[in-house]
């Protein structure tokens, strides 16, 4: 009986293990830049170059250096991405004339979904496509939504892990907006 129990629970042990350490490997980067932000770092923001979404051409991180930059990983599928998307475009409207803008990155994500989602949404920010996730991944992202503020440098400046409100955009992002290049 023993032996029958063993043969059962070891292989559902070794599985957890397993699984526990494919999450732990997987929140590397994200737990990197969390830790460089809680030491009072701006690390540089990974460089990406990713196709626009619903339009002609490429946009890279350095067409943006001099704004501040709210990046928001999202997905057309994302229930919490559907409900902060009206938030996000008020303030890219408020951010738009200040050197500021959102800009979004559809992750993983079927483009005539995307474009649907977008164009219910009446998004006017600049959509990007990542759709294979390798440029979430390079910002450590590990779920939806979450958003990472650049600096005008380009640095990271503060990263939100599920969905904005209002708070992070006074707290985290406005301040910023005074800063010089």
């Amino acid at each position: 009986m023993r032996y029958a129990r063993a043969a059962i629970f070891l292989p559902l042990i070794a599985l957890i293990v397993v699984l526990l350490g494919y999450g732990v490997a997987h929140q590397h980067g994200s737990r990197t830049l969390d830790r460089a932000l809680s030491e009072g770092r701006r690390p540089a923001a990974p460089a990406f170059r990713l196709p626009r979404l619903g339009a002609q051409g490429v946009a890279r991180a350095a067409d943006w250096r001099g704004q501040v930059v709210v990046v928001n990983f999202w997905a057309s599928w994302c229930t919490p991405c559907r409900d902060e998307s009206p938030l996000l475009e008020r303030w890219q409207k408020r951010l738009s004339g200040q050197g500021a803008t959102v800009v979004g990155v559809d992750t993983e994500d079927v483009a005539s979904d995307a474009l649907g989602f977008a164009h219910k949404m009446r998004l006017t920010y600049p959509l990007l496509r990542d759709r294979d996730g390798e440029a979430a991944r390079e910002f450590g992202v590990t779920g939806y939504p979450e958003t990472v503020v650049l600096d005008r440098r380009g640095r990271v400046a503060a990263v939100k892990r599920g969905p904005v409100d209002d708070a992070f955009m006074v707290e985290q992002v406005a301040p910023l907006l005074g800063e010089a290049t």
